[in-house]
């Protein structure tokens, strides 16, 4: 797969001239209407002989559109992850856009022009809900008008779980509420983020159940704050254990939120490592505990019914 990372307006050169099926979105997650939407293009490139490329964006439209802090934005995918699905995915060529109030002010015609024709599709495949500037002059019912019949149009309609349009916004939602099991259902694999390794104040050690400090790549969503089954990825290898999300409100008050996860069966110094997690099954809410013994208890319980999560998944996988 090819990257090619545009900022407008672009230089015609930095283009391929290959004719393309081109998919359009955001793709934050790329979750299962994502997933529809790039399998329908997949298929018509197959079917026309031609390369499959996807444009996205680097960062949220709302950001120029809104006005909001781009801090106060959260993703269910890095761009690296991203990419790593687009891969997957059979994706030939990966348009990265610059999201900019220049690139916004395109009118609906310009977006078409330049970075459809000009992208050299044959065929557009987006979701029935995609827009390229206001939704009353820029909505997929418009598209042929301006593609003049330049492209054929293909809107995939609406992908739906228990009944509701599968989207970001709703599985943001799931993560907050602290449904892991809702989210992972709508993405169509388990939710991960990605992070260092970093010193805390080894606390769990002293406990009995020493913890890996996780500094979670700012902008990431995190689950609900709580106690989780989770896996994590050090290196090449993928790891059981328990994660905690919280404020550790049982030692003091006023601590910034950490992420951390005790890996089971394993003793080994990994400060540093970049990391990844997925987060498999909420086991409890955090709580503040009256004594060391009980929150040792606890633990000891967490780790129970952790081990005995992954037991099962794995006699459901065989």
């Amino acid at each position: 797969m090819e990257i090619i990372k545009i900022h407008h307006p672009y230089q015609k050169e930095t283009i391929p001239t290959k004719p393309v099926v081109l998919a359009l979105g955001f793709f934050d997650g790329v979750h299962k209407g994502h997933r529809t939407v790039i399998s329908r293009a997949k298929k018509m490139a197959e079917e026309k002989n031609v390369e499959l490329a996807l444009m996205t964006f680097n960062q949220h439209p709302s950001i120029v559109f809104k006005k909001i802090n781009p801090e106060a934005i959260t993703y269910l995918s890095t761009t690296e992850r991203k990419e790593e699905f687009m891969a997957e995915l059979g994706v030939d060529y990966l348009y990265e856009v610059d999201f900019t109030s220049s690139f916004a002010a395109l009118t609906p015609q310009d977006f078409v022009d330049q970075y459809i024709i000009g992208l050299h599709a044959v065929t557009v495949v987006a979701g029935f809900d995609y827009t390229y500037g206001k939704k009353e002059i820029a909505s997929m019912e418009h598209l042929p008008g301006y593609a003049k019949g330049k492209f054929d149009v293909v809107e995939v309609g609406k992908v739906t779980g228990d009944g509701e349009k599968i989207s970001s916004t709703r599985i943001r939602k799931a993560l907050v509420d602290g449904d892991i099991a809702e989210a992972n259902d709508m993405l169509g694999y388990i939710y991960q983020t990605p992070g260092i390794v970093i010193h805390g104040d080894a606390r769990g050690r002293l406990l009995g159940y020493p913890t890996a400090n996780i500094d979670t790549d700012s902008g990431i969503g995190l689950p609900k704050v709580g106690v989780y089954a989770v896996r994590i990825k050090i290196g090449k290898t993928w790891h059981e254990g328990m994660a905690s999300i919280g404020y550790n409100i049982t030692f003091e008050d006023n601590r910034q939120l950490s992420v951390e996860v005790n890996i089971f069966d394993f003793n080994s110094a990994i400060y540093g490592e970049k990391v990844s997690v997925e987060w498999h099954e909420y086991i409890r809410e955090e709580k503040k505990f009256p004594s060391v013994e009980a929150l040792i208890a606890q633990l000891a319980q967490d780790e129970i019914d952790v081990r005995n999560y992954f037991k099962q998944l794995d006699t459901t996988k065989n």
